[in-house]
């Protein structure tokens, strides 16, 4: 039987409780931003205006995602593959979704809010140190913070050396993709992929 409502839905879990629905901030306090000070990963959701959804993988030194004050986060805009998914979405709706992971550490943090892209040569200013100084910032606006359950990443084991597969269980990226888009063009081995990648890293 499908759910197609709200109600049909709430009927088979309980009510959250008063601290999970309490834990949800308006802003960046100071636990969040520690850890986001602590986060080399975040993936980015977004939607166009189509609804057509999309989650990017971002990554960087710890803390390369600066926090500008309790309301206000700036992403670097690292070299990618050009296909500008995420900020285009940004474009289209200005709403965004973040979360950070911390390796080792079970929970992750949540933002929601509201996105633009900026050129401001002062934002830009921030990641300065960068290797590659982006072309532009995420700027973010927060609309709802929080700290996420570990329940996710204690099931999954996900930071448990036991649980990591060797390079070897999958084919190399440039193998899938000439499967994938039945390409003649000659097979990139992951030496070649990773020599490419170097100079944007």
């Amino acid at each position: 039987m499908p759910i197609q409502t709200k109600d049909q839905l709430r009927a088979l879990y309980k009510t959250p409780s008063e601290r999970a629905v309490l834990k949800e901030l308006k802003h960046i306090d100071p636990h969040i931003q520690r850890f986001i000070s602590l986060s080399p990963f975040l993936v980015i959701s977004s939607s166009d205006q189509y609804f057509q959804l999309d989650a990017s993988p971002r990554g960087g030194e710890a803390g390369f995602v600066k926090v500008l004050d309790q309301h206000t986060l700036l992403i670097p805009d690292s070299p990618g593959n050009n296909r500008l998914d995420t900020l285009t979405n940004i474009i289209d709706t200005a709403k965004i979704g973040l979360l950070f992971f911390v390796p080792g550490i079970d929970e992750v943090v949540r933002i929601n809010g509201k996105a633009a892209l900026e050129t401001d040569q002062v934002l830009l200013n921030h990641f300065e140190a960068m290797n590659n100084r982006p072309k532009l910032v995420i700027k973010v606006t927060v609309e709802a913070a929080y700290m996420h359950c570990p329940k996710a990443l204690m099931r999954s084991k996900l930071w448990s050396v036991e649980s990591q597969q060797t390079i070897e269980a999958m084919p190399s990226l440039g193998e899938i993709i000439r499967d994938q888009t039945n390409s003649l063009d000659p097979l990139e081995s992951r030496e070649e992929m990773l020599k490419r990648y170097m100079p944007d890293l």
